[in-house]
């Protein structure tokens, strides 16, 4: 039944309720909106991988499927914006996914030890950085190495990284430190298989 929802002349005028929206019409759009909330979120904000290595041991295990963080590094250009946005800049320990130096189609996983300005050197297997002694507690004992390496200073806007399993890993100890402009997201969380879901450290 239509309702009276407006005048003209002094008289009111008749107008049809709209008709209600079908059921199907309401789960298609609900499936739309949530396809492209999925389709933008991978697109720009995560990226999902599976660990092909044991060089990330025992923080990332061969086979894990892990979502990275596209979105975390992005420039931010003025204070107001990294204080509105959930974006930072690059800090130790992180483990980054980046395009491999020497073969760019390759992604490679790592953790970062030096920044841009530090000085890290390798003493049989114990990092120094800036002169101090690096507290690696995400290196388990029975995956160190006993390489060493002299002190280098890490040139602006590179990153030296290293994997957990230092025995195992190729890393800036082999093709040196990496340029930022590599380093595309932060490794954020496994999400399989369940026994190893949980954020990423």
């Amino acid at each position: 039944m239509g309702s009276r929802t407006g005048f003209a002349d002094g008289r009111a005028i008749a107008q049809d309720d709209p008709p209600p929206k079908g059921i199907l019409r309401d789960y298609a759009e609900t499936i739309l909106i949530c396809v492209i909330f999925v389709v933008f979120t991978r697109a720009f904000i995560f990226q999902q991988s599976k660990i092909p290595s044991g060089s990330m041991e025992d923080t990332l295990l061969i086979g894990d499927y892990i979502m990275v963080n596209r979105f975390v590094y992005s420039p931010a250009d003025s204070a107001w914006e990294k204080a509105l946005l959930p974006v930072r800049d690059i800090k130790r320990g992180d483990v980054v996914v980046f395009k491999f130096p020497e073969e760019p189609e390759t992604d490679y996983i790592k953790r970062v030890i030096g920044l841009p300005g530090d000085r890290v050197a390798i003493d049989h297997g114990r990092v120094m950085v800036n002169g101090k002694l690096l507290q690696e507690t995400y290196v388990p004992a029975r995956f160190t190495d006993d390489r060493s390496q002299p002190e280098m200073k890490i040139p602006t806007n590179e990153y030296f990284v290293m994997g957990d399993h230092r025995s195992i890993s190729s890393d800036s100890r082999d093709f040196g430190p990496v340029e930022r402009g590599l380093i595309y997201g932060k490794a954020a969380f496994v999400y399989w298989p369940m026994d190893q879901a949980g954020v990423v450290r």
